[in-house]
C-alpha cells in the first residue's frame, strides 16, 4: 500500500463540510426539541413568524427583478392565484391560473 492520500479538491471539501453542517443542524431540532420548551407566545411568534417571512419573500419575489419593479403583469397575476389558493382552489388550478393571468397580460401589453 501507499502513503500517500489522494488530495481532496478544496471546493469538495467544503461541499462535505457544508452537507455534514447542514445534516447535523437538521437533525439537532428534533433532539432538541424534547428537551427543550417555549412558552407558549413564543411557540405563537414563531409560527406567525415562519407565515410572514413566507410572505416578504413572495411578495419581493412577485415585485422584483433585477432591483427594478417588474410591472403589473407579474403582481396580478400573484394576486389571481392569491384569490384562488384563499379561495381553496386546488394547488395546479391556482398555480395555471396566475401564470395564464400573467401570460395574457403581457400578451396584451402589460409589462
Amino acid at each position: 500500500m501507499s502513503d500517500t492520500a489522494i488530495p481532496l479538491p478544496p471546493t469538495l471539501a467544503a461541499m462535505l463540510a457544508l452537507a455534514a453542517g447542514t445534516f447535523l443542524l437538521r437533525l439537532s431540532g428534533p433532539a432538541l426539541r424534547a428537551k427543550c420548551t417555549l412558552p407558549e407566545r413564543a411557540e405563537k411568534l414563531l409560527e406567525v413568524s415562519a407565515v410572514l417571512l413566507l410572505a416578504a419573500l413572495a411578495t419581493t419575489s412577485a415585485l422584483t427583478e433585477d432591483h427594478a419593479f417588474t410591472g403589473p403583469a407579474r403582481p396580478l397575476g400573484v394576486l389571481t392565484g392569491a384569490v384562488l389558493a384563499w379561495r381553496r382552489a386546488p394547488f395546479l388550478m391556482v398555480v395555471l391560473a396566475a401564470a395564464g393571468a400573467t401570460a395574457l397580460l403581457r400578451l396584451v401589453g402589460v409589462p
